[in-house]
């Protein structure tokens, strides 16, 4: 049973990439993705109330505490947009494969900022995550080979982002309330939504979008909120039924996972997403992939 709740955390997470690129490809092909986050922001904004009324202890934090949640909150929605920047230019799979580099980042301002100390074996797999990532980090065909600038300069952005969010919230022991927490990080995410329609020439596109297509903007960021919320609480309920090791192995998947549903919806479902999956490529994805899972898996032990 914990496989089961194991694995819907990477399924989850990877559905919710390819979602993330329909309606970047579909909305946001050529315009600013920054009034995307707006809509992230709204989601977020609108459960506030409901985490209040069943959640009713979210005020009990100390003020260090919840500035410390709100600001995560702000990183992860900075990361948010660089990922998105990321994602705009490059296929979902390609952007999976760079995003592992995170926890790589993690470690090493963990071992210079709180003076973590990391086993050998989680130094063999952080260098594999590495080698996976520059392999995924370059473009073939026609006889040559193209360094992925944009989107490698993108992920980069936001993997400083994600790690020091992650860092913030270690470094100040934030106890481990989910709600509670989640409840905090949603106002950040509501202040930075805030922020972005500052300025009147994304407040015009979201006013343009918010006439043409509500229902389709709203809805469809609804269910990938939901989605990745359902991969979060399901990897967290494996904890409950296994040892941490076996599920941060299976959770470590989700590279492969978006890898495997990008060529299945290119494949049989080309109209919500196309990916190039001819041989080179289909190599070049298979080694990182497999790289990066490894990898993940070792330095998570």
């Amino acid at each position: 049973m914990w496989l089961l709740f194991a694995f819907s955390g990477p399924l989850a997470w990877a559905a919710s990439m390819h979602i993330d690129k329909f309606l970047l490809e579909k909305y946001f092909k050529r315009g600013s993705v920054a009034v995307s986050m707006v809509f992230t922001a709204i989601i977020g904004l609108l459960l506030l109330p409901f985490i209040l009324i069943f959640v009713p202890g979210v005020f009990a934090f100390d003020r260090l505490s919840i500035v410390v949640m709100i600001a995560s909150g702000l990183l992860y929605m900075g990361g948010m947009l660089f990922y998105l920047y990321a994602l705009q230019t490059e296929e979902a799979s390609i952007v999976g494969l760079l995003s592992p580099a995170g926890p790589v980042l993690a470690f090493v301002l963990a071992f210079f900022v709180l003076g973590e100390r990391l086993a050998p074996g989680q130094l063999v797999g952080g260098v594999m995550v590495v080698a996976g990532v520059f392999i995924a980090s370059f473009r073939f065909g026609g006889g040559k080979i193209i360094f992925r600038k944009h989107a490698t300069m993108m992920m980069t952005a936001a993997i400083v982002c994600f790690a020091a969010s992650s860092l913030i919230f270690k470094y100040f022991a934030v106890p481990e309330l989910f709600w509670p927490a989640t409840f905090w990080t949603y106002v950040g995410e509501a202040l930075f939504g805030a922020g972005i329609l500052a300025f009147a020439s994304e407040r015009r596109i979201f006013m343009k979008l918010i006439k043409t297509n509500p229902k389709v903007m709203l809805t469809t960021n609804a269910v990938n909120e939901l989605v990745n919320l359902g991969g979060s609480l399901a990897a967290r309920y494996a904890l409950v039924l296994a040892p941490l090791a076996l599920v941060q192995a299976v959770t470590s998947t989700t590279p492969l996972m978006v890898f495997i549903l990008g060529t299945i919806i290119t494949m049989f479902l080309p109209k919500l997403g196309r990916e190039n999956i001819s041989k080179t490529i289909l190599i070049q994805k298979s080694a990182a992939a497999i790289l990066v899972v490894i990898g993940a898996i070792l330095a998570g032990g």
